[in-house]
């Protein structure tokens, strides 16, 4: 009998997703809707099984979901690079916003989580670390300073395939090099980054960015996906901080990196949840 025109359904093809389905898997043409419904069921049960077998590989043998070896593996790589972790507040002030130019007409400020009227979750780890690169070169006048910081930030987002409200950030930052030598610095350390979280294919595009005026963004995986914004000093935004020597930072989604290196159809599979585990669905 030929195929018709009986496609999976919306419900059936989100159940699929939620398990994981491969492309291959999510092909569909059927000879009606019993066909397509006996299709499905087989299909989930075999994506089922699968994902219990890597549960159980994580409680008994890995015990440490993808994120945190990541996390693992980008410290390592950054210290040997010479590079100090900082861990900074996750409640910044209204001022420091400011002073990354989002103000109550930005564009970012309808995105921002109030603790009340002067405080909120940082939406990027930009103004912290701002604020150490002030004190750290006034301190070590004339040395290079080289620091990152892995930690959650906050954004009200709409857009539930690529973005998530509590996300985590790699941002890095390396102070006092010859004007000429950022650009080669920035890519040499995105490609160490990059090969840290296994990543082999990736391009650098130049972007608009609503904070940075313009960034050279990393995409990569199904989709292009962004998974990192970079940008260099000095900057517009360096006066309030006043910051004078030239830098390069770069900021990187960790639940992006792990889409794109696994093919994934969403980002909230890799996040902080309740739902999942290291990508594996609750509801087996």
């Amino acid at each position: 009998m030929d195929l018709i025109d009986q496609g999976w359904t919306d419900i059936q093809i989100h159940r699929l997703k939620e398990l994981n389905a491969t492309t291959d898997d999510l092909r569909d043409g059927f000879t009606g809707k019993d066909d397509r419904n006996r299709a499905f069921q087989a299909l989930e049960k075999h994506l089922v099984r699968k994902e219990r077998e890597r549960l159980s590989q994580l409680l008994d043998h890995r015990f440490q979901p993808q994120r945190c070896r990541l996390e693992s593996n980008l410290i390592a790589a950054l210290n040997h690079e010479g590079f100090t972790q900082v861990t900074t507040p996750t409640i910044i002030s209204q001022n420091d916003l400011c002073r990354m130019s989002i103000d109550k007409k930005h564009p970012l400020n309808d995105q921002i989580y109030w603790v009340d009227s002067r405080h909120c979750l940082r939406p990027m780890l930009a103004p912290n670390l701002y604020r150490l690169m002030k004190d750290l070169v006034r301190i070590r006048s004339g040395e290079p300073i080289r620091i990152f910081e892995i930690g959650s930030c906050f954004r009200k987002e709409t857009d539930g395939a690529r973005h998530i409200g509590e996300f985590t950030m790699l941002n890095l930052v390396e102070m006092k090099m010859p004007m000429d030598a950022r650009k080669l610095r920035m890519q040499n350390l995105a490609t160490l980054v990059m090969k840290a979280a296994d990543i082999d294919a990736y391009k650098l595009i130049r972007e608009s960015s609503e904070v940075y005026d313009e960034t050279i963004d990393i995409v990569c995986g199904p989709g292009e996906l962004e998974v990192a914004s970079c940008a260099m000093g000095p900057h517009l935004l360096d006066d309030a901080w006043e910051i004078v020597d030239t830098w390069v930072g770069l900021g990187f989604g960790l639940e992006r990196l792990l889409m794109a290196r696994e093919g994934s159809h969403g980002i909230g599979k890799w996040s902080r949840s309740l739902a999942y585990i290291d990508g594996i669905r609750l509801t087996l």
